[in-house]
């Protein structure tokens, strides 16, 4: 086990790097951070000179590969961070130097025990992208498939798991501090952050994550999920189809090769609720590099390491409060989250609701270009204080992926809204799961799932209460009370003064025999 010190070693170093760029002076000036927290932070920023503006994307970016993908993760939560932070965090690319061709060449040939040529006929030496964990190259493989292959950087799982103890260690004496910290619970954000990292160092777990959501979205015309060439494919290395196309935000591009950029970006939020709601499966890293338009329009997707889930029943929740907020219903809002048990019981739906209508009645019908999203957010973070709420972890990616999904949206179109664009899907697909038929279907499907383990459970009975032998059943016994057997209450004194006679008599007898 690593020890605290090391710990604390490590925050400081990373600390100093965050307090060169001015990262370090918002957490020292808000009224919430502990004040052990704040001392911390006075001791990493001694003797640094920090510039006017925080750069909280280029600190993140230079401390290093888990860094950057911590600061992602951050950049949706403004209620930790600040606005500032969140927005400039939102600026955080995730791209490194790339490692030497002779690493990765010596990295695939480990890893399927064969020499390169064995698996493609040629090879880039230059990646065509070089991410935090991992670099990406372009090949032809031995059949002549033109393919993107995709291996770990080495060392990069090792690295991940000593930065990611840090944090854990962290965020434990963080929350353990109580008040606001403890609200936000640190160590489920942190949870959250370890197991999609760990997803995505195992490539495996990517292509079936690729694999899994083309299947989802087969029916779905405008929307491509490139296929995964197994025989390829491993922990550490990945090859899936090359896709040819337009990054989704070239808006210019995209304009002279006659695209309709209003229609993408309907398309992108209906692909997105689609994903979320309807199958309850998201691509969940939707940020302007993951995402291509091909020549026929359809948007083509990359990079599945970070993938969502949402069980219906949170999905149903989900749908209800969209539609609440696009047709005004705030108290159905309100009911849900207090049947959701996101706020806690002892608060009054009837304020709730009045303090949902207070955030969501300037938005509605309003094109996103017209919107203050930093007053929205300070609205809604005012909300979750006065109202006790908690963070809800499983919900962090789908908020995530919301916000990519509307800035794309919306530089591809100002002008959308994306209330009118989610309502019509939002009301269809609520329709479809909790309208009559689905009621009738829902009750058909229990119901014929209970007369299905029926005969289970009367094999169950039968094991519990076996069937009678095929001997005749014996009569029954008169009961005969035993000698030993005494009531129950009464103590027996006779029996006690005859058994002292007779053993005085034996010890008289004995005496006058001359025996003792």
């Amino acid at each position: 086990m690593t020890r605290a010190s090391t710990h604390v070693l490590r925050l400081l170093r990373w600390g100093r790097t965050l307090a060169r760029h001015g990262a370090l002076r918002g957490i020292e000036h808000d009224p919430n951070t502990p004040p052990q927290v704040r001392r911390l932070c006075r001791i990493a920023r001694f003797g640094t000179i920090q510039p006017a503006m925080p750069d909280y994307a280029g600190a993140f970016q230079d401390i290093g590969p888990a860094a950057i993908k911590l600061g992602q993760t951050l950049a949706t939560r403004p209620d930790i961070v600040g606005e500032d932070a969140a927005s400039n965090l939102l600026l955080l690319q995730d791209s490194l130097p790339p490692v030497d061709f002779a690493l990765i060449r010596r990295e695939i040939e480990a890893s399927f025990a064969k020499p390169i040529e064995a698996l493609f006929e040629s090879i880039d030496p230059v990646p065509v992208g070089a991410a935090s964990i991992a670099q990406v190259h372009k090949a032809v493989t031995t059949d002549g498939r033109t393919v993107a292959v995709k291996v770990l950087r080495p060392g990069i799982r090792e690295k991940f798991a000593r930065d990611i103890e840090t944090y854990e260690w962290a965020a434990a004496h963080l929350e353990a501090l109580g008040g606001e910290p403890a609200r936000l619970r640190p160590r489920l954000v942190i949870a959250n952050f370890k197991r999609w990292t760990l997803r995505e160092l195992d490539l495996r777990r990517e292509a079936a994550s690729a694999s899994e959501l083309a299947e989802k979205m087969k029916a779905d015309d405008g929307y491509r999920v490139p296929a995964v060439d197994w025989d390829r494919t491993n922990g550490r290395v990945m090859t899936i189809e090359w896709i040819d196309g337009t990054k989704i935000s070239e808006t210019q591009t995209l304009k002279e090769a006659g695209h309709d950029l209003p229609a993408l970006a309907r398309r992108l939020v209906l692909t997105f609720l689609h994903q979320a709601i309807s199958a309850g499966y998201f691509h969940a890293d939707m940020h302007q590099g993951n995402l291509f338009v091909q020549a026929d329009g359809s948007i083509a997707a990359i990079d599945f390491g970070i993938m969502g889930r949402i069980d219906r029943r949170a999905r149903l929740w989900l749908a209800e409060i969209l539609y609440g907020l696009t047709t005004g219903n705030y108290r159905r809002v309100a009911e849900i989250h207090f049947e959701a048990q996101y706020v806690p019981s002892y608060h009054s739906v009837d304020e709730f609701a009045t303090a949902l209508r207070a955030v969501g009645e300037p938005t509605r019908g309003r094109p996103v270009s017209e919107l203050s999203v930093g007053q929205m957010l300070d609205s809604l973070f005012a909300i979750t204080r006065e109202f006790d709420m908690q963070t809800q972890p499983h919900l962090l990616l789908l908020q995530k992926t919301m916000v990519m999904v509307e800035g794309l949206a919306t530089q591809l179109d100002p002008q959308i809204n994306m209330w009118d664009v989610a309502s019509p899907f939002v009301r269809s697909w609520i329709r479809d799961e909790l309208g009559p038929e689905a009621a009738i279907a829902d009750r058909l499907r229990q119901d014929t799932q209970t007369l299905l383990r029926l005969p289970e459970l009367i094999r169950r009975i039968e094991d519990r209460f076996p069937p009678k032998g095929g001997a005749p059943e014996a009569p029954p016994l008169p009961e005969i009370p035993l000698v030993w057997d005494k009531r129950e209450g009464k103590h027996g004194w006779g029996g006690y003064v005859l058994a002292l006679a007779l053993g005085g008599a034996a010890m008289w007898s004995a005496q006058a025999l001359g025996w003792l």
